[in-house]
């Protein structure tokens, strides 16, 4: 164990006859993220404002029987795909291959075969905390039986580190990302004053179920370059995709959330080729969370850096279908400071 990160973690609960646990990650300055197997979830950040008081900056429950309730994937892994496919099938070469039907009539986020609700196994690695699961061939629709390994590293520089690798032995769709949901407020405010930047241009356009047409089209109305959040909500919530700048990717930050009367900031690093943008418009929670409140739409919002939505069913979109053996190796990186 590394003497100035220190790991340490204790029962949560049971499910469905696996133990679960509470991972608390606290680097030399104080400052801490709690972790679970359930889910391999993010359950709370706590770092400072600018005047040094420290909160959590996520949503999150304070028991395993509240995630259990939980449909909005609250700090959760998604995978094996995040997001939707359309018609909940695709096809690979001339097979075809149908998965649950849990939003409408398509997918989203993988359905009962989601890692958001399964128990991972676990490895403490100095300061490395590694959640470990396998996805049998077949489990709600998807083909290959699938090893993957969620990393999670937290920084003396308040930066939550985490990589997702995967590995089938069929070609098969991946597409991992997490779902925290953010308040920089410490949930004192919604996220309407929040000031967000994405260094993006160009958007996915969808559906009216979030499902691509295909097009590629400018942000316009939708682009982010520090605006507030409720300069272009308009009112109604957003849930869009946004290709990233090529000039951006691997060198720079990708997103930057900031909350003026915290004075903290969040920067966003990953290797993905774009971020969906979700501001919990259907937030609902049927039990009371961290935050000591029921958390409702606009109470947090999403940054989940990911591939194309849909991507098994455009070929003109980066691919996703992973070969038997070709190793899945992707990155998001939440970074906090302060502005005063």
């Amino acid at each position: 164990m590394n003497p100035i990160n220190k790991i340490t973690y204790e029962p949560f609960g049971v499910c469905n006859g696996k133990e679960i646990f509470k991972f608390q990650l606290t680097n030399s300055h104080g400052n801490y993220v709690e972790l679970l197997n359930y889910g391999a979830i993010v359950k709370s950040i706590i770092v400072p404002d600018k005047n040094g008081i420290k909160e959590n900056v996520v949503l999150g429950f304070p028991t395993l029987e509240d995630y259990l309730k939980d449909t909005s994937y609250i700090g959760a892994t998604i995978g094996r795909f995040a997001n939707r496919i359309n018609n909940a099938e695709f096809s690979i070469e001339n097979e075809t291959y149908y998965l649950d039907k849990n939003d409408g009539k398509n997918n989203n986020h993988s359905g009962s075969a989601g890692f958001n609700n399964k128990v991972f196994d676990f490895i403490i690695k100095e300061d490395t905390v590694i959640f470990i699961l396998e996805s049998k061939s077949g489990e709600g629709g998807f083909p290959g039986n699938l090893m993957t390994k969620v990393v999670y590293n937290w920084t003396d520089k308040n930066e939550l580190k985490i990589k997702y690798l995967a590995l089938a032995d069929e070609p098969t769709p991946l597409n991992f990302t997490n779902h925290s949901y953010f308040n920089l407020s410490a949930c004192k405010e919604k996220i309407y004053q929040h000031n967000l930047t994405i260094k993006a241009k160009s958007i996915v356009e969808s559906s009216q179920d979030y499902i691509p047409t295909g097009k590629i089209i400018n942000a316009d109305s939708y682009l982010f370059i520090n605006y507030k959040l409720a300069d272009v909500m308009h009112n109604s919530g957003l849930n869009i995709y946004y290709i990233f700048n090529n000039d951006n990717i691997h060198s720079d930050f990708t997103c930057e959330l900031f909350e003026e009367k915290s004075g903290r900031i969040m920067r966003v690093f990953t290797s993905y080729p774009g971020v969906q943008l979700y501001t919990g418009d259907f937030l609902n929670s049927t039990t009371i969370g961290e935050h000591s409140k029921f958390y409702e739409p606009f109470d947090g919002l999403c940054l989940e850096c990911q591939y194309y939505p849909d991507s098994p069913n455009h070929r003109q979109f980066p691919n996703t279908i992973f070969e038997a053996g070709q190793v899945y190796n992707e990155t998001i990186t939440y970074a906090f400071d302060v502005k005063n």
